[in-house]
């Protein structure tokens, strides 16, 4: 199985802050399932910036120390790169990881709302080719309240990746719910854990395909894993239009 959202890298940003640390992870995954892990660390976020050649640095150092352990993980390079207006000509100067080196990249919203240039930002992407996968929509403050402002960026172009903690229960109730709800209306098309470390931020990527299995079907757990795998080999996804219309539905469920 293939996780494209993990904060594997130690020392850097909110992940561990140790080799050990990453190594804990590194058994972690390969103990649930998990065969490749892309590895993004924040970039260009109010708290945190990891750069292109700290991430490649690390990759290499952590795949080789892998390898001698026999330990059956490939990584990938990446980062959750949060919106800012100069996110375009960052990655033209090549100061941004796609998802191993795809057209694909993860996108971090403000954690409270959607900013009102988001759907620029969208297609000034697609312009460039390259599609953007918005990171764990589900626990957006302004995407909660009116889960339609996320309909509107699938429909701009932009996909959306459930975390595996959200499904598991692992951020509460309500957010659990929301997930559900927006996979229902063909709004998320990837999944990846968000793993920080193996104590608060776990990977529990199976535990949440477990849930998507018994919430959903199982027919959804297999195109988003299949999603995951086509990600990585930059390749087209497999995207079903948002059920029309989205908002109508939305305050019915959580209004």
């Amino acid at each position: 199985m293939i996780d494209i959202h993990s904060h594997l890298l130690f020392g850097v940003d909110d992940g561990p802050e140790t080799m050990e640390g990453t190594m804990r992870m590194v058994e972690q995954a390969t103990a649930e399932g998990i065969t490749h892990l892309v590895v993004t660390p924040h970039a260009y976020s109010p708290h945190y910036h990891v750069p292109v050649s700290e991430v490649e640095s690390q990759v290499r150092m952590i795949s080789d120390v892998m390898e001698a352990a026999q330990i059956g993980l490939t990584l990938s390079t990446g980062q959750e790169v949060r919106i800012h207006e100069h996110l375009v000509s960052n990655l033209l100067h090549k100061n941004i990881l796609t998802i191993a080196d795809t057209r694909y990249l993860l996108l971090e919203l403000p954690s409270q709302h959607v900013p009102a240039y988001t759907i620029k930002m969208i297609n000034s992407l697609l312009e460039e080719g390259i599609v953007p996968i918005i990171a764990h929509p589900e626990r957006n403050k302004g995407i909660a309240e009116k889960p339609e402002r996320l309909e509107r960026l699938v429909r701009h172009g932009a996909l959306a990746q459930v975390t595996a903690g959200s499904l598991a229960g692992h951020f509460g109730k309500s957010v659990q719910k929301l997930s559900i709800q927006l996979i229902e209306a063909n709004l998320i098309h990837a999944y990846g854990s968000d793993a920080h470390n193996t104590e608060n931020r776990p990977f529990l990527f199976t535990k949440g395909l477990d849930v998507l299995g018994r919430k959903v079907d199982m027919e959804t757990v297999d195109m988003l894993l299949s999603n995951n795998e086509r990600i990585i080999m930059n390749q087209l996804l497999a995207i079903y239009e948002p059920e029309v219309p989205v908002s109508r539905k939305w305050w019915k469920l959580i209004g």
